[in-house]
């Protein structure tokens, strides 16, 4: 189908993926305001205040991923795309904006929870209005706001923080620019998008196949119809009131849990986890560590820090205009493989104390395999393989797993690296990719070019 309403269908999927942009944002940012806020609240002697403040909105991310399968089937897509706006918004001002700690928890867990909901709903709202021939590659905009999201950070937290003179004791930088206002202002860059997002959500339909479920069918037919015109939304009106008729019950976690849709919820369940098993996560979040291992200035690792989100930005356009050619079994293949390959190379490399340039090299190619292929390609796949009728809380679900993935392979990274050595945990990760492409190999299937209710025909044990 080519003759669809690009500008609408465009615009629409591109307020929702203004979610992941502040997803992708509000991970980050944390990073570079940590040296700043842990002196001014005076936790930087405090290892547990420290991991406190770090991880407290990865708690948050957990509630709002556990909760928007109920909220997006009880209040609908739509509305609660503004209503995760308006958490990004009211998240940025109050981080920025208060000045005790156990304030600035709370508002870090409240913007948590926005994270866990845009996460999961940002894609799937996507996947319900994009027309099949394009899907893969609008759902794959949500990975690209994402990565872009994590560079936007990357590039504020750089130029605002002012450069720190050689011989500022702590208390020099505590009472500094840095110290008093940079922090803040980092958080504070966040407002400007989430307000545009919270506005232009307003102006988005709701998804066509959640009204079709309320019973909302000429609402449905108008929405699709302005999709694809009159005769797209006849076809697909008919194929989704065939496929609710199929699955009589309610949605729920009950019926997801049922015989009939158990081994597409273990398939979306690996494939969440895998997505941050497979390493990649860490090398953003411990850059720092990773590079100076490999023998690189602190000055250096700030610029090849930088090197890895351009990369992660540019091979994930990549993705955006080969996931609908390609594929997305035979990405998530190229991806497991790939990785299992470079990881073993690094590990060879961290083992025979292989230093300089070629590290680099090796973690950029990483990055850009990950970018153009699990990345943005888990994303897709999580919002197709579900039913209409249990996708809100099956994709809870696979998201909420998802960060219990990155929670752990966060925190266990460190024990790893100092029981294994960098090049053991390296050789670990590759285990995990290789396990990965055999899993795919035998068990994924492929569903480009599919409508979802085809491949719910196909996935959903009769």
């Amino acid at each position: 189908m080519e003759n669809f309403n690009k500008g609408f269908t465009y615009f629409i999927c591109m307020v929702s993926a203004m979610g992941g942009l502040l997803f992708g944002y509000d991970w980050v940012v944390i990073g570079g305001a940590k040296p700043f806020y842990e002196l001014y609240f005076g936790i930087s002697g405090s290892a547990s205040q420290q991991g406190l403040a770090m991880s407290i909105a990865l708690v948050g991310c957990m509630i709002g991923a556990c909760a928007c399968g109920w909220l997006a089937d009880r209040l609908g897509r739509r509305v609660l795309l503004i209503v995760s706006a308006f958490i990004f918004l009211s998240s940025a001002i109050l981080t920025g904006a208060f000045n005790t700690f156990d304030a600035f928890l709370a508002a870090r867990f409240f913007g948590g929870i926005g994270i866990g909901i845009a996460s999961g709903l940002s894609p799937m709202y996507i996947a319900e209005v994009a027309p099949t021939p394009v899907r893969g590659k609008l759902v794959a905009l949500n990975q690209m706001t994402i990565v872009a999201g994590i560079l936007a950070a990357q590039i504020v937290n750089w130029r605002i923080a002012q450069p720190i003179p050689e011989g500022f004791t702590p208390d020099d930088i505590m009472n500094s620019w840095n110290g008093q206002m940079a922090w803040r202002w980092m958080f504070w860059a966040a407002a400007l998008p989430a307000a545009v997002f919270l506005l232009l959500a307003f102006f988005i339909p709701e998804s066509p196949r959640w009204q079709a479920l309320r019973d909302r069918r000429q609402e449905a037919r108008d929405t699709l119809a302005r999709i694809g015109g009159t005769d797209y939304a006849d076809v697909e009106m008919l194929a989704i009131e065939t496929a609710n008729a199929r699955t009589a019950q309610q949605g729920g976690a009950g019926i997801l849990l049922s015989r009939q849709f158990r081994k597409v919820l273990l398939l979306g369940l690996f494939i969440a986890v895998f997505q941050q098993w497979c390493g990649t996560n860490v090398i953003f979040n411990y850059a720092q560590e990773i590079f100076q291992s490999a023998g690189y200035s602190i000055g250096d690792v700030l610029f090849n820090i930088v090197v890895t989100g351009i990369a992660n930005v540019i091979f994930t356009v990549v993705a955006i205009f080969v996931v609908d050619k390609l594929g997305r079994r035979r990405l998530m293949l190229m991806g497991a493989g790939g990785l299992c390959l470079i990881y073993a190379i690094l590990g060879a490399c961290y083992y025979l104390h292989v230093t300089g340039f070629f590290m680099v090299i090796l973690v950029v190619a990483a990055i850009a395999c990950y970018a153009m292929t699990l990345g943005p390609c888990t994303w897709v796949l999580l919002s197709e393989l579900f039913p209409n009728r249990v996708r809100a809380v099956a994709m809870a679900a696979c998201t909420f797993a998802l960060w219990v993935g990155s929670s752990t392979l966060t925190y266990t990274f460190p024990a790893l690296n100092r029981s294994l050595g960098s090049y053991g945990t390296f050789w670990i990760y590759a285990a995990v990719c290789g396990a990965g492409m055999i899993f795919f190999l035998l068990r994924l299937p492929e569903t480009k070019g599919k409508s979802l209710e085809q491949l719910e025909d196909e996935l959903v044990e009769k």
